[in-house]
């Protein structure tokens, strides 16, 4: 198979699976390295595929027609990032990134894509074992998420979640 046809089979894999996937698994899948994988999915980015890179590998993100994106502001310390994210997919949200405004780069974004329990314990596991410091360590705990909801009542209520747990900033 050849370049051109891999980077199809690529997407296709892609779209068929609601799961991130691996660079290794892909470079495994259409035996080719990883470095490959990682130029694949730059040219499918510049064509203008969908394509987002997690901490767990790539996905094509296949959002509901009628979910709503929203945007809140928190802040917490470094320890309180696994209750936070639990406390919003709870609720049956689907966290998509981080953002924080850095004073020099501006800002800054992780995508997540974090909608389960386990996906968040696998996240905070990883991130801990990691050694790295959260992005919001440069804003003292603040940050943004961009997070799906199926109403704005379920809104509404991860609102009044974080709220009560002192984790959402407000005016």
């Amino acid at each position: 198979m050849n370049s051109q046809e891999r980077r199809k089979k690529l997407m296709e894999n892609l779209k068929r699976v609601n799961a991130a996937v691996s660079g290794n698994e892909l470079a495994a899948l259409f035996g080719v390295s990883r470095q490959v994988i990682v130029q694949d999915i730059a040219l499918l980015r510049a064509e203008g595929n969908d394509i987002v890179a997690t901490a767990r590998g790539y996905l094509y993100p296949h959002r509901s027609t009628d979910a709503i994106v929203k945007t809140i502001a928190v802040k917490h310390k470094s320890e309180s990032m696994g209750e936070e994210l639990y406390t919003i997919v709870e609720f049956g949200a689907k966290i998509l990134d981080i953002t924080v405004e850095h004073p020099i780069y501006g800002e800054i974004k992780g995508n997540l894509m974090l909608s389960t329990r386990q996906e968040v314990d696998d996240f905070v596991r990883d991130f801990q074992a990691s050694g790295a410091s959260p992005l919001s360590v440069v804003t003292n705990g603040v940050h943004l998420h961009s997070i799906e909801v199926p109403s704005m009542k379920i809104f509404e209520l991860i609102q009044t979640a974080l709220r009560e747990k002192d984790f959402l900033l407000e005016n």
